[in-house]
């Protein structure tokens, strides 16, 4: 028995893939299933153009065999097998993918399969008993689902590393293999980068199997779980699931003694064949073919979620990228979804092999609720197959599922509204959060799905809605934000607004009016923030009169911004309000409440930007003749007066008053 080196230059090569390429160890086992399935794929495809290959599509099948006593692991096939010379130059040289090669040598292989899906489909409909046709927009399902159960050329191993994993977690490994066509077999056998021997060997069948001797456990590493069946089962699901060919093992089951009584039964072990994989995804069969319950135990089970998604969706992509998607909604936001710990990301397969169970690039933050995977045979996969070799397909899906995802919540909007609004209390405020980061670059997306209270009804609206219901001759968009609903209802300012008729948005989360803010306008509408800027409320001989006011009083209004401080920016009169004496507005970009909102942030209370306040005082409220009438004759009391009003319109506003003592002393002495 010779024993040869490997072909390639450097044994370096070789104990980098072994310890560097790969972070899980645990991909090894996805690695060699991998190989087996190209193995069946390869044979199934000469089936199809070699009349002397005379195994069906369901001959095909993957084994695994466990012996914890001998700790050995075993893979094995029943595919196309290798030959001596191909075992040579397939193991013999690193990075030598026979899969890779048979697909370049077959490019038609795709082509080819179609053709048996699309004969067996005839042969299904013209067995049908007066069936009817399919709707079109089926007909393309159930193409998947038969293409999920017709092997598919997708040459996973296309690098020819992942059978070196395989090292990673055993210092032996043996591969027996024969091809369809020959009656001899070959035992290839390594420990490793001391090289390989290659003798021919007896095997009753075609096909590979390969055994793999564990190292033993260290302090760090616990080879030996991998021995359990319950590990390997849980490998299987998690990686390898989908393979189109079933992946059996014998696993050990109990039962009860015959003849043992029921009160002190005895109970003894038997061995049961177990297919582990489900092979056909449940997102490439036809929608006809699944039902809202199994859909809602696969995504309970598969995303640990108690509750039935919202919403199910499913996308298929063909042209510049090829993808299947299948989306969930869920109804209610996990515990953790507005916190740092919450990950977002799509589970992403390559041809039904699980390669990241948290894809973030194919999710933007706006829609990070949204739980699924994605399924392309168009993804450029590192050698390890764990990463992407550049993204530029990965933007592609990303885009699709994307603008799918926005289509889906328009329609669920506009056909189910007690459903989105459920969905909205659950993930509105991420919405909001989209409108508002990235300078508002996605505002065009999500515009019309965000929602406010309103006025109207006290029902959460649409911009769109708002915008159909104004007046002819209202110009703006009226919001006010605030704590809560109560507190901005009796603001004089939405008071004033209210009693012209006009509608007004509540904005009681804290990032509502930072993300009005950065939409600026909707459909030609402009925002107005009732609180902040002067209401456009009052006639043109209104304003005349009450600009007329404020300029002829303006030693008056000085005086009595004097007697409040530098926190106060000016006091004006105005004719929009309605009963109330006295309110408090702000000019420039910061609002009261972004100011109070930014306040709340830690670490912000000493530099915290302040909102430039104005004190308005309404001229049609017997106030106003009292102030002017102070003015010059009793300024003491003119300036108590005014820090009271000053005191007052804080609190309506919501803030502190400051020093309440002073203010409380200042209303007793007015009172005497």
């Amino acid at each position: 028995m010779a024993r040869k080196q490997f072909k390639t230059e450097s044994k370096k090569l070789l104990d980098m893939m072994i310890n560097s390429i790969y972070t899980h160890k645990e991909v090894f086992l996805r690695e060699l299933i991998s190989n087996a399935s190209d193995a069946c794929d390869k044979l199934h495809f000469r089936s199809l153009t070699d009349d002397r290959v005379k195994l069906n599509r369901d001959d095909y099948e993957i084994r695994i065999e466990a012996d914890k006593e001998g700790r050995t692991i075993t893979i094995s096939d029943n595919g196309c097998g290798m030959t001596a010379e191909e075992l040579e130059k397939n193991l013999g040289t690193i990075a030598k993918s026979g899969s890779y090669e048979f697909k370049q040598e077959h490019p038609d292989s795709d082509e080819i399969f179609r053709d048996e899906k699309a004969e067996d489909a005839e042969k299904t409909e013209a067995g049908a008993d007066g069936a009817q046709e399919e709707a079109a927009a089926d007909a393309d399902e159930k193409g998947d689902a038969e293409a999920a159960r017709t092997p598919q050329v997708d040459v996973i191993g296309q690098f020819g590393v992942g059978f070196y994993s395989a090292f990673m977690v055993s210092d032996c490994i043996t591969v027996v293999s024969r091809a369809y066509d020959e009656q001899q077999g070959t035992v290839w056998q390594s420990r490793g980068v001391e090289g390989y021997t290659i003798d021919p060997c007896e095997k009753e069948s075609n096909g590979t199997t390969i055994t793999l001797h564990l190292k033993a456990d260290t302090p760090d590493e616990n080879y030996s779980e991998f021995l359990d069946e319950w590990k390997i089962r849980e490998l299987v699901k998690k990686y390898s699931d989908y393979i189109h060919y079933p992946i059996r093992m014998m696993v050990t089951r109990s039962r009860k003694k015959e003849g043992t009584p029921d009160d002190k039964p005895e109970y003894e072990e038997y061995k049961e064949d177990e297919t582990l994989n489900s092979m056909i995804p449940i997102w490439k069969k036809a929608t006809s073919e699944v039902t809202d319950e199994e859909y809602a135990q696969f995504y309970e089970s598969k995303f640990y979620d108690y509750e039935a998604p919202l919403k199910v969706i499913r996308q298929k992509s063909e042209g510049t990228s090829e993808f299947v998607a299948l989306l969930f909604i869920p109804s209610r936001a996990p515990y953790n979804y507005y916190s740092r710990e919450y990950e977002k990301g799509l589970q992403l397969y390559s041809s039904g092999v699980l390669i990241m169970d948290k894809c973030k690039d194919l999710l933007p933050d706006y829609f990070s609720f949204v739980r699924g995977l994605v399924d392309s045979s168009d993804l450029s996969l590192n050698l390890s197959r764990e990463f992407l070799q550049h993204d530029r397909q990965l933007r592609v899906i990303a885009r699709a599922v994307e603008k799918k995802i926005g289509a889906e919540l328009k329609k669920m909007q506009a056909d189910d509204r007690e459903k989105y609004e459920k969905f909205f209390d659950a993930f509105g405020t991420q919405l909001k959060y989209g409108l508002y980061t990235d300078f508002g670059s996605h505002k065009e997306a999500l515009q019309d799905l965000v929602m406010w209270k309103s006025s109207h009804e006290e029902k959460p609206v649409t911009l769109k809605e708002y915008v159909s219901r104004m007046k002819e001759d209202q110009k703006s968009i009226y919001y006010v934000p605030g704590e809560s609903i109560d507190a901005m209802k009796r603001l004089p300012q939405v008071e004033a607004v209210l009693a012209k008729g006009f509608e007004v948005l509540y904005l009681t989360e804290d990032v509502d009016e930072f993300a009005i803010k950065m939409l600026r306008e909707y459909d030609g509408k402009t925002f107005l923030n009732v609180t902040q800027d002067e209401l456009d409320l009052a006639t043109d001989e209104e304003k005349e009169a009450a600009k007329t006011e404020n300029e002829s009083s303006a030693d008056l209004l000085k005086f009595m911004q004097e007697s409040v401080g530098s926190e106060l920016k000016s006091v004006r009169f105005t004719n929009t309000l309605t009963g109330h004496p006295a309110c408090l507005a702000s000019e420039g970009e910061l609002s009261v409440n972004m100011e109070k909102t930014l306040n709340k942030m830690p670490g912000s209370e000493a530099d915290a930007p302040k909102a430039e306040l104005v004190l308005e005082i309404n001229l049609k409220h017997p106030i106003a003749d009292r102030l002017k009438a102070l003015y010059g004759k009793d300024d003491d009391t003119l300036a108590k007066y005014t820090r009271i009003l000053y005191a007052q319109a804080r609190l309506i506003s919501g803030l502190s008053v400051g020093n309440a003592a002073e203010i409380g002393d200042l209303v007793c002495q007015l009172m005497l």
